[in-house]
């Protein structure tokens, strides 16, 4: 195993074919983060993705960035006081409703290393946030399965990578949609960008026969803002979760949630936080259980 040093928060480390990225030593003077917690909150961004991540050792992640400016007002909601660094960013895919408000995040925020699948998109706002990441200085990694992005060592709490796990600079944004698994101790969250049937049904094929089920978690983040193209029935029962989490806007055009999506997670027994009645939507682990706040 090699160790290798790099500026401010950084330990990588590689063995065989494993990634692990251990981030976060050291952080903001005003950073508080109640000992043992581990914090995750679904942010009220209207139609689109966007949640923010704190380890017990403060390290913090936010997956997706959102449609717009309005993260800011969330992320200043969540945040500790002060703090001005952000010690990684998860770009699911490259869809506007998934990475546009990291425009304003870059602004304001130091932000250390950036999560990309490797899709590509031809909009103005992918090229904005490819120039925004460069004069930012952060380092750029694609994710791939195997990856595990360590936020905290001590209380071992990470972001498992499940998917893509191959190159997928040529699919669609949702066909290439990152896959990923919170985890810290006994507690873990599923977290899907816009990953549609087929790639669930793909991941369920590759833990077939697995001793340990690899999708198994207790809050699914529902894929693609509750649209029938995700949430297929046999991945929600692979996963068993205690709670789905569907983030969307109120009244949006595309009919979120699809009816379909609630049967399936009405007919397997999985209570629905949508963040369109709801709001912001937290929860705290001690690594043993998730309670909501």
């Amino acid at each position: 195993m090699q160790k290798i040093n790099e500026p401010k928060k950084l330990a990588r480390y590689f063995f065989g074919s494993l990634l692990l990225i251990n981030i976060g030593i050291w952080h903001a003077v005003f950073s508080s983060p109640a000992k043992g917690v581990l914090t995750i909150s679904f942010l009220d961004i209207g139609q689109g993705d966007a949640i923010y991540i704190e380890a017990p050792n403060g390290a913090q992640a936010i997956v997706d960035g959102g449609p717009g400016r309005i993260i800011m007002s969330e992320l200043s909601a969540v945040m500790p006081f002060g703090d001005k660094n952000i010690d990684a960013i998860i770009i699911t895919n490259p869809d506007k409703d998934h990475m546009a408000g990291f425009l304003d995040v870059f602004d304001k925020y130091k932000v250390d290393f950036v999560f990309e699948p490797g899709t590509v998109s031809k909009t103005q706002t992918y090229q904005a946030i490819k120039k925004a990441e460069i004069d930012e200085g952060a380092i750029k990694i694609i994710a791939r399965r195997g990856m595990d992005i360590v936020l905290d060592e001590k209380n071992n709490v990470y972001i498992r990578i499940l998917f893509p796990d191959k190159d997928v600079s040529r699919y669609s944004t949702n066909d290439g949609s990152i896959v990923a698994k919170l985890v810290y101790g006994e507690t873990s969250v599923l977290l899907e960008g816009d990953a549609p049937q087929k790639t669930e049904n793909y991941l369920l094929s590759l833990n077939k026969g697995k001793e340990v089920n690899e999708l198994d978690s207790d809050i699914l983040k529902v894929g693609h803002h509750g649209s029938r193209t995700s949430t297929a029935y046999e991945y929600v029962k692979s996963s068993s979760p205690e709670y789905a989490v569907i983030s969307l806007g109120a009244d949006n055009k595309y009919g979120h949630p699809h009816i379909e999506t609630l049967n399936t997670l009405n007919s397997l027994g999985v209570p629905i936080l949508r963040t369109d009645t709801m709001g912001r939507i937290t929860f705290v682990s001690n690594g043993k259980k998730f309670v909501r706040q």
